[in-house]
């Protein structure tokens, strides 16, 4: 049986699930604490709990992340549950992706060694499980540009997190603006 609490945020209340010691899905703040803890509970299958001791360094690490310090996620055990083999590779590269830099979705296409596989790879964010572990926010489109993002509040959510780990923002206007954003990637 999988266990899912909520803890605050610089983003709001996000959430985490787990089953053991291994984190099985996050959730980012939806409208409220409710709706985040109603979504994870659904999509993980779980009951709220406490969180056991190795899940509270995890929820410790993820939230000392989004208060602005470069935090490395990658020691958190992670289950990527009924996700498919490219998704998981497509995670395992993303996880690589250091707080503050991003990649665009075909040069990890490219690590997966075809360039074409671009817009899978952005199917595979979009469905990733662990966001904010599986740092699908550092995932751009081609020439910088910010593309969907399927959290709650958008591209809009996608550009404050980047803001929150110093991600360098180019000359893109700040986050309430209504023009286009663009991000320099690193590649």
């Amino acid at each position: 049986m999988a266990h899912f609490s909520l803890f605050p945020t610089s983003l709001g209340d996000c959430g985490i699930a787990w089953r053991g010691s291994t984190v099985v899905a996050t959730q980012l703040p939806e409208l409220n604490p409710a709706t985040t803890a109603a979504r994870l509970a659904a999509r993980a299958g779980a009951s709220q709990a406490m969180p056991p001791a190795e899940i509270r360094r995890a929820i410790a690490s993820i939230t000392t992340l989004l208060e602005g310090a470069r935090t490395d996620l990658s020691c958190i055990d992670c289950d990527y549950l009924d996700a498919d083999p490219f998704a998981v590779r497509v995670y395992t590269l993303a996880r690589l992706i250091p707080p503050g830099e991003t990649q665009t979705y075909g040069a990890i296409a490219m690590q997966l060694s075809n360039k074409r596989l671009a817009q899978n790879v952005g199917r595979a964010m979009g469905s990733n499980p662990l966001p904010i572990i599986v740092p699908c926010h550092r995932v751009i489109g081609a020439n910088g540009k910010l593309t969907g993002f399927s959290a709650y509040g958008g591209i809009e959510t996608k550009l404050r997190m980047l803001e929150i780990e110093g991600a360098r923002i180019g000359d893109a206007p700040g986050l309430f603006d209504d023009i286009p954003h663009v991000i320099k990637p690193t590649e």
